[in-house]
C-alpha cells in the first residue's frame, strides 16, 4: 500500500501528514504504521504522525500520534501545521478556521502572504489546574504527602519526589498533561530527569515534562520532554502550559516569547476571556509517498 504524505514542522517539532480525505487508514493499522514511519532510521523519521480528517464538529480534524504509536490528545505546534496543510492545499480559502482534536475544538488564525500560510495563531482555550482533570494524583494532605500551597487542588510549585531528591513543579493541562519545573534545561538531564517523571506514579495518564529558565518577565527558555515520543525541538501545549506555570508562579507577564531550540512561539494568557493564544510558524518540508504493509 502506498500512501502519500507531508512532512511538516513548527520550530522543529516534526510530524507526517496524511490526509484522511483521501486516504482511508483502518484505525488499527495507524499506531504500526505511525511506529514505522516516524523510526529516523528505518523511516521518514518525525515525533508522530497527524490525519487530518473531515469533521461533523469543525471545518477539519486533527487525529495525532506520538511516536510510540499512542494517540494524543493535542499539539500545538500540530494544530498550526493542519491549518497550513489545509490552507495550502486548497481544502480551504478562508484564514479563519476550526479545527478539532479529540473531541475539542480550537479557532485558528493564518497569517497567508500570497496565497501561502506563514504564521498562525491558535485559540488554546482555558488551561486546565484542577489536578484531577489534568491528571495528577493528590493526596489529601498535598502532592504525595507535601503541601501544594493553594486551594482547589491546584499543583503549584508543588514537591515531588524523583529518584530520592525533591524537585518543585507546576501542573497543567492544555487539552494534554503538563508538569512544569522551574530549572535552568541547559543544566539538566533531560531525557535522564524527563524519563522518569513521564511515567511517575503521581501521573495516572503519563505526563510532558517541561524544564525552564526565565530570563525576564516576558522572555523564558524551555525544553521539553514529550510523553510517548522523547525530547523535541518544540511543542505548542508545553510552550502554553509554560507561559500560564510563570504566570501563576509570578515570574513573567502574561505576554511571553518560548525560545526554545527549534524557534521562538509567543503565548499570551489574555486576562479578559481567560483563554491561551499561542502563535507561532508552521513550515512544510516535503512532500513524498511511502510503501507499507
Amino acid at each position: 500500500m502506498n500512501i502519500e504524505f507531508t512532512k511538516m514542522h513548527g520550530c522543529g517539532n516534526d510530524y507526517v501528514y496524511i490526509n484522511g480525505f483521501t486516504q482511508k487508514i483502518a484505525d488499527d493499522k495507524k499506531s504500526d504504521l505511525v511506529r514505522k514511519i516516524s523510526d529516523r532510521h528505518f523511516g521518514i523519521g518525525s515525533d508522530g504522525a497527524i490525519f487530518i480528517n473531515p469533521s461533523d464538529k469543525a471545518d477539519f480534524e486533527m487525529e495525532m500520534y506520538n511516536a510510540d504509536g499512542t494517540r494524543s490528545e493535542m499539539c500545538g505546534n500540530g494544530i498550526r501545521c493542519v491549518a497550513k496543510y489545509v490552507y495550502d492545499h486548497k481544502m480551504t480559502d478562508r484564514t479563519e478556521i476550526t479545527i478539532e482534536s479529540f473531541g475539542r475544538i480550537k479557532s485558528i488564525w493564518i497569517n497567508a502572504i500570497d496565497g501561502v500560510a506563514g504564521s498562525v495563531k491558535v485559540d488554546m482555550g482555558t488551561p486546565e489546574l484542577r489536578s484531577s482533570e489534568i491528571p495528577v494524583a493528590v493526596s489529601s494532605s498535598g502532592m504525595w504527602g507535601g503541601s501544594t500551597g493553594t486551594d482547589e487542588n491546584r499543583v503549584i510549585n508543588a514537591p515531588i519526589t524523583v529518584n530520592g531528591y525533591e524537585y518543585h513543579m507546576t501542573c497543567v493541562s492544555m487539552g494534554n498533561p503538563h508538569a512544569v519545573f522551574f530549572m535552568d534545561p541547559d543544566k539538566t538531564d533531560i531525557e535522564g530527569l524527563g524519563s522518569v517523571i513521564e511515567v511517575h506514579e503521581c501521573f495516572p495518564a503519563r505526563t510532558n515534562v517541561e524544564f525552564v529558565r526565565v530570563d525576564d518577565r516576558n522572555s523564558v527558555h524551555m525544553r521539553v520532554w514529550e510523553r510517548g515520543t522523547g525530547e523535541t525541538m518544540a511543542c505548542g501545549t508545553g510552550c502554553c502550559a509554560t507561559a500560564v506555570a510563570c504566570i501563576l508562579n509570578g515570574l513573567t507577564d502574561r505576554q511571553v516569547t518560548v525560545h526554545v531550540p527549534g524557534g521562538d512561539i509567543e503565548v499570551l494568557w489574555d486576562e479578559n476571556d481567560g483563554h491561551v493564544y499561542m502563535t507561532g510558524p508552521a513550515e512544510t518540508v516535503f512532500d513524498g509517498v511511502i510503501e507499507v504493509f
